[in-house]
């Protein structure tokens, strides 16, 4: 299924080591429409709730820790087949895999702390993106 949004975060270690504008910078130029944005520092049972979905598997504590560590930079993006061209432009989730040029092969400090989140299918796109944006702040549909 086509789908022309995806939901995308900027993860802390990304905006700690100030990759924020560069990371904007190749989202652009792959040309992707920012139609939402905002900085927050999530709350642990918020990130808890986020990554509900990975409670059972062995790297959600870790997980939940991480993403509470500092800041986050959550995005709505348009783009023709937004969820595969963004998936194709942050790169495998181990930054090792991932192909040259890519955002996490760029950015990413390991598997964990990874840079930035794409959404997998529209499902959690829509998901992702309404636990962030307001029905008022989602400009995508």
């Amino acid at each position: 299924m086509k789908n022309d949004f995806t939901f995308a975060i900027i993860k802390p270690n990304a905006v700690k080591n100030r990759y924020i504008g560069q990371i904007l910078a190749m989202i652009n130029e792959a040309g992707f429409r920012i139609s939402a944005m905002k900085m927050v520092k999530m709350t642990k049972p918020q990130a808890e709730a986020f990554y509900d979905v990975h409670k059972e598997k062995p790297f959600y504590n870790g997980l939940v820790e991480f993403m509470i560590s500092g800041p986050i930079v959550a995005l709505i993006l348009k783009n023709d087949n937004a969820i595969e061209e963004f998936r194709t432009l942050i790169g495998n989730t181990d930054p090792v895999k991932a192909e040259e040029g890519t955002i996490r092969k760029i950015f990413a400090a390991s598997l964990q702390m990874n840079a930035v989140h794409g959404s997998d299918s529209p499902e959690n796109a829509t998901i992702e993106a309404s636990f962030f944006f307001s029905g008022f702040e989602r400009f995508y549909s």
